[in-house]
């Protein structure tokens, strides 16, 4: 094997529809990321679980109400099966684990293995085979034996197959902390000895979702590898996954500007960068688009920041207009077969899909039912897809309102919520959608990448100043809308009620009058300019962003 640049940890990863080892944004930017990594050459492996069940499928009765049911599928029929396995020791006993390779191949065909950790086998008792059964599934306890795999056990694998010298081991989050236990074991013990070669991404902007185990659980669970002085490195009270990863790494990071200072804010002792996540470029980018960008921006497949000197002029508006109104047939094909208020390809549509959680405020369209009413008045159709878990009464709550009041508001606007949303599914939105609608709490998105898929494909982000589209917005006002005022957030629910107006004032008096008006000179002329932020919002810049801050080892 030769030797490594980066092994990038990562709880979950999004590689493909029918490989359901995600639940959302954290996994789809690790599969970008090791795109792009492919692409550009760089000697990478990314190391991940074998989840034998990600997200379950759903299935949205007429009522709204919702079921769900286990995803089948089986890793040896898209991965190669890895002849070694390792032990990790976890409550006091030997737990074996395997691992599958799956070859991410990049435009020159290098390939990044991707490594899946997997405890599914014979050799195991019943339940250490479930500990890489459900992705962020059961309690603290399994919490903690699925990163003492990932971490502890995702280090050995590496050195089972023979990487043995690599540069910088990357967490993904703090799920991966414990492989600086490992590390430490093989350095004496020597702080100073792992920190140089680790790397730490923060994605979480509220204290409660951080992993944090009280001391009595970690010590039956981890056992004997947690070092004597783990209270300086993991906090003195309980353990913080983030703050051990954080301890050993010579380099911690958020993931946009405004997501590097929250985090800066919650941890106030420690030096917190940032580095805005991108897309891959050519994943996300619908085959429609990709021709005409092949066509008027030679190279942007191998170097995205082609797209940042983009003349708008360049490319003729009727065949950039046509390459998006045949993606946007394709999605309102995809509709129709889910609604019995037929969606059509003139009308003004919105796609709104992500995670169901409150902070994503997933209703703010709705606040002002009247309000909404008056604004839309048969000139906008809505769709809308995301997951929520069976166990998640307020996201099932919400989703069956939104299917409800697709009925109960069809004389106004159109409304569908598709179900089973996932990787094809998302694809086929932010290229056929007109506008991207992103509604987060603002100083609670910590990047989203969303709306930068919409952007490849020209459609124009109407968003929150949160996360990513507060770079976004600033470089390119015209490259789609705000929500809310310019002004920094201090209190994000205190903005609900001034976010929804403003949310009705941008559709009344921009968007819409915007979308209908007569050859659509200036929307096309934002599609464009949309397209143009992907030359900075890509993960080709990330990752040499990444080569040049992080993976410096």
């Amino acid at each position: 094997m030769s030797d490594l640049k980066v092994a990038y940890f990562s709880m979950e990863i999004g590689l493909r529809s029918d490989v359901p080892t995600y639940a959302g944004g954290l996994g789809m930017l690790a599969g970008d990321m090791m795109r792009s990594c492919a692409d550009m050459g760089v000697n990478a492996a990314c190391v991940t679980m074998c989840w034998q069940h990600g997200y379950m499928k759903q299935t949205i009765h007429a009522d709204g109400s919702q079921t769900y049911e286990d995803r089948k599928w089986n890793p040896i029929d898209v991965m190669k099966k890895v002849d070694k396995t390792i032990s990790v020791t976890v409550e006091g006993r030997e737990i074996k684990v395997g691992a599958w390779i799956y070859d991410v191949a990049g435009i020159e065909e290098n390939i990044v293995p991707v490594i899946f950790l997997d405890t599914n086998l014979e050799e195991n008792s019943p339940q250490d085979r479930e500990i890489t059964k459900y992705l962020y599934g059961g309690d603290g306890y399994m919490r903690l034996k699925q990163e003492v795999v990932l971490g502890i056990g995702g280090v050995r694998m590496l050195r089972a197959l023979n990487y043995n010298n690599i540069g910088t081991f990357h967490m993904n989050e703090g799920h991966a902390a414990f492989l600086t236990l490992e590390l430490l074991k093989e350095r004496d013990y020597k702080d100073e000895l792992v920190r140089p070669n680790c790397a730490f991404t923060t994605h979480t902007p509220v204290k409660a979702g951080h992993d944090v185990f009280s001391y009595e659980i970690a010590h039956r669970v981890v056992g004997d590898m947690l070092p004597w002085h783990i209270k300086d490195l993991a906090g003195q009270d309980s353990l913080s996954m983030t703050l051990l990863a954080m301890h050993l790494s010579h380099y911690t990071h958020g993931v946009s500007e405004i997501h590097g200072e929250v985090s800066a804010s919650m941890f106030p002792d420690e030096e917190v960068d940032y580095i805005t996540n991108g897309i891959h470029h050519r994943t996300w980018a619908c085959d429609e688009m990709s021709k005409v960008l092949d066509k008027y921006a030679s190279g942007w497949k191998k170097d995205p920041s082609v797209l940042t000197v983009l003349d708008c002029d360049d490319i003729p508006d009727k065949e950039i207009w046509n390459a998006h109104q045949s993606a946007k047939k394709r999605l309102i094909e995809e509709v129709n077969k889910h609604t019995v208020t037929p969606f059509d390809s003139d009308t003004l549509t919105i796609a709104s899909a992500r995670r169901v959680v409150p902070y994503k405020r997933p209703e703010l369209l709705y606040q002002n039912l009247e309000r909404l009413k008056e604004v839309a008045g048969g000139r906008v159709q809505i769709i809308h897809a995301g997951n929520a878990h069976p166990s998640d009464k307020f996201s099932q709550d919400v989703i069956q309102r939104m299917v409800q009041r697709s009925s109960s508001l069809k004389d106004f606007v159109k409304i569908v919520f598709l179900e089973n949303y996932n990787p094809d599914l998302a694809k086929l939105m932010v290229s056929g959608a007109d506008v991207w609608l992103n509604t987060p709490m603002r100083l609670f998105e910590a990047s989203g990448t969303s709306g930068m898929k919409a952007c490849v494909n020209g459609v124009l982000n109407l968003s929150t100043l949160d996360g990513w589209w507060i770079e976004g917005y600033s470089k390119d006002p015209e490259s789609g809308w705000r929500i809310g005022p310019l002004a920094r957030a201090t209190d994000g629910e205190a903005h609900r009620k001034i976010d929804a107006e403003d949310l009705y004032t941008q559709l009344q008096f921009e968007v819409i009058p915007e979308y209908y008006y007569e050859n659509r000179i200036r929307w096309i002329r934002r599609m464009k300019r949309a397209i143009g932020l992907v030359g900075f919002f890509n993960t080709n810049r990330c990752v040499n962003e990444y080569i040049e801050k992080a993976w410096t080892a």
